[in-house]
């Protein structure tokens, strides 16, 4: 009996050994088939075409920040005044132009975020809670550790030696914010003495609809408006190019023609005025000279006449004789003194009533 059982036994065992070897195999397989689809799957993100597509915008942008960098240079072309401009010019030009279109997008975006960010954001109080939140925790931390691990917890994260900044760092810091100072200050003069003519216009129309929109914008709304025209113009005219340049070569010709026409209407009135002066001129010069030539034969004649009369008077001078005359006193005039005067004496007058008082002479 028991060698009849005993293969039945084996059996049953190797079975057994056979499907318990048979279950632990295909658990081992689809493990390895999860490592596979997982690194596969790893593979497909990190190699695919979305990813490779991420690596190559992100290679680009990192270039065209570079560009952007390095454009900080002193341009060749002076000021009117023939002083040399600063390095933020170019770099400004370069920004704006969209020659670097994601560096550009990176900027005015930044901008943007900045002016939202103040706009909604208490910044100082901010700061504030900031301070107070990290210095409490530093605080906390170093308190605890001292009362629980008789060690600080800030003291285990304090730097060997404190950061510092160095003289370079600072320097170059200094430089580009001399640079960017005058940067504003060399542009504001360029503007207000009418260098670049349209500049100036510009400028001057900007702030015209400035100084009315500031009663109904608020000024953060100002501040996105005109970050919004200063970096999309150039983008505008850049993508529009050709059209903007026919339109504008279009009106310089028509504001060529007006003033070419202008001028010659004003010319023409200019001889006519210049004309018409010559001959009032020479009417009234004519007439000045015949009043002089009837006046000069009247003031000639009455100087004559006057002489004549002197001349006459002057002969019956000479034929008056010394007999005529009667003849002069020669002893001295004696003057005889009157009677003397005997003083006036006031003889009081009565005046009865209703009668009218003498007047004294």
């Amino acid at each position: 009996m028991a060698d009849n059982y005993a293969p039945a036994d084996n059996y049953t065992l190797s079975g057994h050994h056979s499907n318990g070897s048979a279950n632990l195999n295909p658990g081992s397989t689809n493990l390895d088939a999860l490592k596979n689809n997982a690194a596969s799957a790893y593979d497909a993100v990190t190699k695919g075409p979305v990813a490779q597509n991420v690596a190559d915008q992100g290679a680009k942008t990192v270039d065209e920040l570079s560009n952007l960098s390095a454009s900080r240079r002193t341009p060749s072309t002076p000021a009117a005044t023939g002083q040399p401009l600063t390095h933020y010019h170019s770099f400004f030009s370069e920004l704006l132009s969209w020659n670097n279109p994601r560096a550009s997008a990176i900027a005015y975006l930044s901008v943007v975020a900045g002016i939202f960010f103040v706009r909604y954001f208490d910044v100082l109080r901010l700061g504030f809670k900031l301070t107070w939140m990290v210095l409490g925790a530093t605080v906390a931390a170093e308190v605890a550790g001292r009362t629980v691990l008789n060690q600080g917890l800030t003291t285990q994260l304090r730097p060997r030696k404190y950061y510092t900044v160095s003289k370079q760092t600072l320097d170059s810091a200094i430089g580009d914010v001399h640079e960017l100072v005058n940067f504003f200050v060399i542009e504001a003069q360029r503007v207000l003495f009418a260098e670049n003519v349209y500049v100036s216009g510009l400028v001057a129309l900007s702030a015209f609809f400035a100084y009315y929109l500031v009663k109904i914008v608020p000024y953060w709304g100002l501040a996105l408006v005109s970050t919004t025209l200063a970096f999309l113009g150039p983008l505008v005219y850049k993508t529009n190019k050709e059209v903007i340049d026919a339109q504008l070569h279009r009106a310089s010709d028509v504001i060529g023609a007006q003033t070419a026409q202008l001028k010659t209407v004003a010319q023409q009135n200019t001889e006519k005025a210049t004309q018409l002066t010559k001959q009032y001129v020479g009417e009234y010069t004519a007439k000045a000279q015949t009043l002089v030539g009837k006046a000069t034969p009247a003031s000639l004649s009455g100087e004559d006449h006057t002489n004549g009369h002197a001349n006459g008077h002057a002969d019956n001078l000479s034929t008056l004789r010394e007999a005529d005359f009667p003849p002069a006193p020669r002893a001295d005039i004696k003057t005889e003194l009157a009677a003397p005067i005997e003083p006036v004496v006031a003889v009081p007058v009565t005046v009865k009533s209703g009668e009218q008082q003498p007047l004294l002479i």
